[in-house]
């Protein structure tokens, strides 16, 4: 690239040309200069010829003829469709009025502080507490590109934390009053919360204490900015390799001491002095005998002690716990106070005039006592050299008396160097503090330093200023070409000839060899040296030979240099003074003794170096650049003042940036945007082409003639300066071309319409005339008809009456009762043959059931016989009369259910007595089985005894060994569990590598001992082979086998083994979500299992029989239950953290960025520069993934087993986490508020509703957490201009916050011309309607608030005994207790 150097840094403005006036017809507005607004908007009101006039016509409606140089033409004022930009440099047309007017709108109407500059962040100042810097907005910005999001300090800051790679640095700059200190601040609050470290060093909190600290010594109140900072700042913040901070460091630069000794009207000293006067009274404070700041000198100078809604006393509360979580003791506090309290009576100490030559101080003048106290030092020799200096000579030594003014110039001099000295200490121990022992790994460094400075007096202090921001400026303008041409070759687009302001001129006249400071640093040496003297040498080294030098002509005691920003005209008086910045020799020697300064040397000097080592250190980083504007001088909020602001626009290097953009490809879009915003304007046999970037190329080429007006690149097209302002004029008129059509189709539609409504209606009247005669004749013959069938019947009546009516009426009478009779008995047949139908069903089904127990009884009596191994508890005399009952009323029945069969099948066939034969010969049969069936039973019955009784008395005999045995395995298996799995028996060891579940817990069951990380416990293998809660259940079947040998010892055993076995194997998966699942289901499920059979009424309302027989008998578990509930809310909790985790990622891009109705696109390019670490190389998710993932988390959870109650408390809180990123997003993305993406949002909420229908969750509330989410999607589509819509919105909104609601208001964006803003007046009527509400004044919704969980009760439906065990563990006889 070719760099071409200018001595000026005028801001051309883009002009019109003869080729453009074509723009006119449809961009007719231009800008041009007024006195008052800097620039103001006018209409061409005739097309413009190439005359000497051009015809405007003013918004205020006045007519003005407005002179014109046909070869430079007002700028041209780019589309309402482009105004509101993040970036100005997207702006098609760039120039001042186009930057100036842009931001206006920003910051005034859309409430928007931060604006982009390519790849500065203008901050306005907005003089106001903005909802905008909390966690919530921290945490939605950490990981985001920068332009992904609305501009703002933390895209900054994380831009810079991606990038840590290299070194980076942050330059906050900005005249005082524009807010610098609160930028830094907020900047490196971003580094401590995003860097959170897991130590608890709380470095963060250390880096964090270092501002008010800072702030409470080096800042001030003055006329412009109630909290000044006073000096620079440069925070180095260390990271290592993990990037969390684990260190500071800080440099500060030009401590402005002349203001401990004055202070303009209105102004204050130092924050500090002012705390410790208002603390004065406290005991701790008493002994600096201090009073209010009206009594001393240096605090009340500038009239005004007090800053309206600041409160000293409880600011010094803060500074001392800054102090001490800096780990700064309390001496060495109270040390720094005894120090500024002795400046503040050094400025009372009252020096007197003694003739014309001489000066004194009284001895016993009170506040040089306590002066002399607190430091420790001689009060006589104090007095004596504070109104005498010694001169030394090569001969001899010369005590000179001084005046009062120099005497008070020395007592100055003091305070200002003891001060300094103080503030250098207190930094240099917050460094101390802030040290850190391991290595640093990078490290970001935040500069906050004031900006260029002008003002109606400008002196050294000023001087210097400037002269550090030139060095920023010609820093800045490298590193701006730098980036462009990285961006330039990473796209291979040819580079230009481009001019630039090149300053290094100005810097070589300040600081160059015989350059201004060092003149001055020449004559500050000399004994008798002036300021008059240094200015009379500036003046005959440079005028007329420096252009950058003047000399004003109505003064001889400045000089005026032209900075890169501005004119400067300086007054050289005290120049020498306070370079020197010295101390009378004998005075500091009486300091040193009380251990107070320390050495002193040329302010220039020492300004030059450490101000190259700032630029060494800047060099050698990734720079970051916030530029702070002031908007107005009154510090009203969201007040605009045009003149203030392009001043400071000028100054800070913002429209030299602009300047440059404008001058080669200031607009950049990738193919991608291009084809979607520009795709209405090509052809049919253009889209129909498969490669959209040849689309691309094609379109442009037959759109634009001038291929000097674009560049293709390999992602990206380069527009020059007003292209993308024509194509948006294009692509407007064919929108425009497509509404006429439409509504000529539709307006012909609706008469078309009208017209057969009018023809229908006709025909109808026509009809109804023409048939009301017709009509009438047909009514007419009805009548007639009916009076003739009415004849007709009466006439029939007559003709049969010679029968007797009487006898027919009886007749009738019986007729009725015989079927009325009739029908009683057949209601009654029907009803017993039914009744009879129904028993013998009944006897079939009980025969059935009946016939199948006894089976059973038979089959377990033959196998326990046989084996000898009965067990008593099956065998009861219980067990016995039961067994004998069933075979009794089954021999009973079964002949009695086959009669009934027989009978039914034989009824229609035979006679009656064929039947009773047939029964009885049945029942013989019958009564015989029964007789030998009851020999069995007896034979059976005495068997049992005789096993029954061998059995007792083999029990008795093993009862003793088996207690023993039981009690060493316990002792045995504890002392395993200590010792590892390395240590269990091979059996249990060889489990491990099966499964990821791994070992759970080994639990001690008396001789029992068993892994639940078995093979057969594998979380898929469960669900599909198994009951839900397997392992639960076993787990409870093995507490209650020892309740019921009533061992404490041994259910303490396993119940702790198996809840540390649930926390750890819950810890070595904290990652794996269907691991989680499954142990959340089966920690639910044994919780449920303790509670159903605790033996509490509560719990047993819908046990069956069976299961109120295995209820625990001998234990209460309530404390293990509470145990057990704390654990399932500690997996649930993070088994939410793991959805959270897996689906956040896909919600913003799905919900938000994702446009599920194709062809209504809700987005428009906005251009912006990213930068190469903010390109986004990542799949972009869809709807359809956040709808996948969900599915995955519902089928998992379903699989596991897990209530469906937690089911859908987890859905809801999911879909809490979908509505607030999303909504949260919105809030920060002004280029998503606009009507179409209102539209595509609420598509995507109806599809999420959709599968809330589809998995019957409906009502699981989690549709209610979408409402606020809904609400503002249905805001952004919702008419917004007159005073009914501003009711129904205050009406409708209900579950959005006033302040969420001016915010989508303020950040509305019309996609197209079609489209108007929001109004500034419209918004006011809302937020007048919205006063009174009494709602949260918090921007964003807090993403990580969970809701309380609990935990259903739900009776398992499972009988123990009918629990199938895994045969691999061995455990078939605990469903047999």
């Amino acid at each position: 690239m070719c760099f071409v150097n200018h001595s000026h840094c005028s801001i051309p403005c883009e002009k019109l040309t003869y080729s453009e006036c074509t723009d006119l017809k449809s961009y007719n507005r231009v800008w041009i200069p007024d006195p008052e607004e800097v620039w103001k908007s006018a209409e061409i009101a005739k097309d413009y010829k190439g005359d000497r006039v051009l015809q405007l016509l003013l918004e205020d409606g006045t007519e003005l003829d407005y002179p014109v140089d046909p070869g430079s033409l007002p700028p041209l004022r780019n589309p309402d469709i482009l105004v509101g930009e993040n970036d100005l440099t997207a702006l098609s047309y760039l120039h001042e009025p186009a930057v100036l007017h842009n931001l206006r709108i920003r910051f005034a109407e859309s409430r928007l502080i931060y604006t982009y500059s390519g790849i500065i962040l203008v901050a306005m100042n907005p003089y106001k507490q903005l909802p905008i810097y909390g966690d919530a907005i921290i945490h939605a910005y950490s990981g985001q590109n920068m332009g992904d999001m609305d501009p703002h300090i933390f895209a900054v800051a994380e831009e810079a934390y991606k990038q840590m790679a290299r070194n980076q640095s942050i330059i906050v700059s900005g005249e005082s009053g524009a807010g610098k200190t609160v930028s830094a601040r907020y900047a490196m609050r971003y580094f401590a919360t995003v860097s959170k470290s897991s130590s608890n060093a709380h470095v963060e909190d250390k880096v964090l204490a270092s501002n008010p600290i800072t702030e409470a010594v080096g800042n001030a109140k003055t006329t412009r900015n109630d909290n000044s900072s006073r000096f620079g700042k440069y925070t180095e913040i260390s990271f290592d390799e993990r990037n969390q901070i684990i260190g500071a460091n800080m440099r500060t630069y030009l401590l402005e001491k002349s203001r401990v000794v004055f202070q303009s009207e209105n102004e204050r000293n130092y924050h500090i002095f002012y705390q410790l006067c208002a603390s004065a009274r406290q005991s701790e404070f008493r002994h600096l005998k201090l009073g209010s700041a009206e009594e001393f000198n240096y605090t009340r100078m500038g009239g005004n002690t007090v800053i309206e809604g600041v409160n000293d006393r409880a600011d010094m509360v803060e500074t001392r716990k800054t102090f001490t979580l800096l780990g700064l003791r309390e001496d060495f506090q109270m040390d720094i106070f005894k120090i500024l309290a002795a400046i503040l009576h050094l400025g009372n100490v009252q020096i007197a005039a003694v003739g014309n030559e001489r000066s004194s101080v009284g001895e016993g003048d009170g506040h040089l006592m306590v002066f002399c106290e607190l430091l420790g030092l001689e009060c006589s020799k104090v007095a004596q050299w504070l109104c005498n200096r010694k001169i030394v000579t090569s001969s001899e030594t010369v005590v000179k008396p001084m005046t009062r003014p120099q005497a008070i110039n020395a007592r100055d001099a003091l305070a200002k160097k003891i001060y300094a000295h103080l503030f250098n200490f207190i930094v240099e121990r917050i460094n101390q503090a802030l040290q850190f022992s391991g290595k640093q790994h990078t490290f970001i460094g935040v500069l906050d330093i004031y900006g260029f400075e002008t003002f109606d007096v400008n002196s050294f202090e000023q001087f210097c200023i400037n002269y550090a921001n030139e060095k920023l400026q010609q820093q800045f303008n490298l590193h701006v070409f730098k980036l462009e041409q990285e961006e330039y070759m990473r796209e291979d687009i040819p580079w230009a000839l481009i001019d630039f302001y090149d300053n290094q001129p100005v810097i070589d006249l300040i600081e160059s060899k015989m350059g201004i400071l060092e003149l001055l640093d020449e004559e500050c040496l000399l004994p008798h040296g002036t300021d008059e003297n240094w200015l009379q040498k500036l003046y005959n080294n440079f005028i007329n030979k420096n252009p950058l030098f003047e000399k004003p002509r109505m003064s001889n005691t400045s000089f005026v240099i032209q900075h890169f920003a501005d004119k400067v005209e300086y007054k050289c008086e005290s120049f020498l003074e306070k370079n020197r910045d010295t101390v009378h020799d004998m005075l500091v020697e009486v300091m040193r003794e009380g251990k107070v300064c320390g050495a002193s040397g040329s302010e220039c000097c020492s300004f030059r170096s450490s101000l190259y080592l700032l630029m060494e250190t800047l060099n050698a980083t990734t720079p970051h650049y916030v530029r702070c504007i002031k908007p107005n001088d009154e510090k009203l909020p969201f007040e605009f003042d045009s003149k203030r602001v392009v001043q400071q626009l000028r100054a800070c290097g913002v429209l030299e940036t602009i300047r440059i953009s404008a001058q080669s490809y200031p607009s950049r879009w990738t193919y991608i945007e291009f084809y979607s915003r520009y795709g209405i304007l090509m052809t049919q046999q253009e889209l129909s082409f498969s490669d959209k970037k040849e689309v691309c190329k094609v379109v442009l080429h037959r759109l634009i003639q001038d291929s000097n007006q674009y560049q293709f690149g390999k992602t990206k097209i380069f527009f020059r300066a007003g292209q993308v302002a024509y194509l948006e004029k294009l692509r407007l008129d064919k929108l425009r071309q497509g509404c006429i059509v439409i509504q000529k189709h539709v307006r012909g539609w609706l008469q078309r319409k009208k017209f057969l409504r009018e023809r229908q209606a006709a025909l109808v009247i026509q009809q109804y005339f023409r048939g009301q005669r017709t009509v009438r004749y047909a009514w007419a013959a009805i009548v007639i008809q009916k009076h003739c069938r009415g004849y007709l019947v009466r006439s029939s009546a007559v003709t049969g009456s010679g029968a007797d009516p009487v006898h027919m009426s009886h007749n009738l009478v019986l007729k009725m009762l015989e079927e009325h009779k009739a029908m009683i008995l057949q209601k009654h047949t029907r009803a017993w043959l039914a009744r009879r139908r129904l028993q013998n069903i009944r006897r079939f089904v009980l025969n059935i059931q009946l016939t199948y127990r006894v089976q059973r009884l038979q089959k377990r009596l033959e196998d326990q016989v046989g084996t000898r191994m009965l067990p008593q508890h099956l065998l009861s005399p219980t067990d016995l009369l039961y067994l004998h009952r069933i075979l009794s009323y089954a021999v009973m029945a079964t002949p009695l259910q086959d009669s009934c069969c027989d009978l039914r099948n034989c009824h229609a066939h035979l006679p009656h007595s064929v039947l009773e034969s047939h029964f009885q010969s049945q029942k013989d049969c019958y009564e015989k089985e029964i007789e030998a069936l009851n020999f069995k039973v007896v034979h059976l019955s005495q068997e049992i005894s005789r096993l029954q009784k061998l059995f007792r008395e083999e029990n008795d005999i093993n009862e003793s060994i088996r207690h023993e045995v039981t009690r060493l395995t316990s002792e045995n298996m504890v002392w395993s569990l200590s010792l590892g799995p390395q240590s269990w028996p091979s059996s249990y060891r060889h489990y491990s590598g099966w499964s990821k579940v791994q070992f759970l817990a080994v639990i001690p069951v008396g001789s029992l001992s068993f892994s639940l990380s078995a093979p057969d416990l594998k979380p898929r293998g469960v669900v599909v082979n198994m009951i839900p809660g397997l392992p639960a259940h076993i787990l409870f079947m093995c507490v209650r086998y020892a309740d019921s040998l009533n061992d404490a010892d041994m259910l303490k055993s396993l119940m702790n083994s198996a809840i540390n076995g649930i926390k750890q194997v819950v810890k070595d998966h904290s990652e794996d979500f269907e691991m989680l699942s499954f142990w959340l289901s089966n920690t639910c499920h044994f919780l449920n299992c303790l509670k159903q059979y605790s033996g509490e009424e509560e719990f047993m309302k819908h046990n069956s029989l069976q299961q109120n027989k295995n209820c625990l008998n001998n234990f209460d578990l309530s404390e293990y239950r509470q145990i057990l509930s704390d654990v399932a809310i500690r997996i649930y909790h993070q088994f939410i953290i793991i959805m959270e985790n897996n689906i956040q990622p896909m919600i913003v891009p799905g919900l938000l960025e994702y446009e599920s109705l194709q062809g209504i696109s809700g987005l428009k390019p906005t251009g912006f520069r990213k930068r190469s670490s903010s390109i986004d190389d990542t799949d972009a998710y869809t709807m359809t993934s956040v709808l996948q993932q969900l599915s995955y988390f519902y089928s998992t959870m379903c699989q596991n087993g897990l209530d469906p109650e937690l089911v859908r408390q987890a859905v809801k809180q999911l879909f809490f986490l979908i509505g607030a990123v999303t909504l949260n997003s919105l809030f920060l993305r002004k280029d998503m508020c606009s009507c179409r993406k209102g539209m595509q949002i609420r598509c995507n909420i109806s599809y999420l509703e959709e599968w809330l229908k589809d998995k019957n969750l409906i009502n699981s509330l989690a549709k209610e957490t979408l409402e606020p989410l809904s609400q503002a999607a249905w805001l952004l589509q919702v008419k917004k201009t007159t005073d009914s819509d501003a009711e129904e919105i205050y009406e409708r909104c209900s579950s959005l916050s006033a302040v969420q609601i001016i915010k989508i208001l303020n950040s509305y964006t019309p996609i197209d011309d079609f489209e108007k803003r929001v109004t500034p007046s419209f918004v006011r009527k809302v937020q007048a309607l919205l006063n009174n509400r009494g709602d949260s004044s918090q921007l964003m919704l807090d993403t990580k608030y969970l809701f309380q969980v609990t935990f259903p009760f739900t009776a398992s439906p499972h009988a123990l005994e009918m629990i199938q065990i895994p045969s691999s563990f061995k455990l078939g006889f605990l469903n047999r207790l």
